[in-house]
């Protein structure tokens, strides 16, 4: 038993000596020789200048739109399997899968239903009629009375 223990400790030694091997010595042989600047420390936007801070808020929205898209795809996933087994196992995988399915399908009406699903969301009754009034819109291009959406970098102003 101990013998096990030791060649578990043995390996976790090699294998950290390796990692600290590859990360240290062989990182030093094979960078560039440069000096550390404060300008190499700017992130590269396409040659613009950055301007406000990275920590912008987003709605929940794409968050919840993100989650519901890999729940579904990491299910869909197991029908991979399932597909290739399907002669196999007979008639039990089928009803297995075909309620898998169900379970999957009422989900995903659970959740169109809610509204999640919805790039504009319409929760509230109120809103019923401005479904309508986003179909006749054109989203991208804004329109001469709202301000231009893409902020103004810094230092591009009109002062002289």
């Amino acid at each position: 038993m101990q013998q096990d223990f030791l060649t578990i400790l043995i390996f976790m030694l090699f294998g950290g000596a390796f990692v600290l091997l590859n990360m240290v010595a062989i990182g030093r042989l094979l960078r560039a020789k440069t000096k550390y600047t404060e300008q190499k420390s700017t992130t590269y936007e396409c040659g613009e200048p950055t301007f406000g801070s990275a920590f912008v808020r987003f709605n929940i929205r794409f968050y919840v739109l993100a989650l519901v898209f890999v729940i579904f795809d990491v299910e869909v996933v197991f029908l991979f399997p399932w597909a290739v087994v399907l002669k196999d196992m007979g008639m039990l995988a089928l009803v297995e899968a075909a309620v898998f399915i169900v379970v999957l399908g009422v989900g995903l009406a659970y959740v169109w239903k809610k509204g999640d699903i919805d790039w504009i969301p319409l929760h509230d009754e109120r809103q019923v009629g401005a479904r309508a009034q986003l179909g006749d819109l054109d989203l991208a291009a804004p329109t001469p009375s709202s301000p231009s959406s893409v902020p103004e970098p810094v230092g591009a102003g009109s002062e002289g």
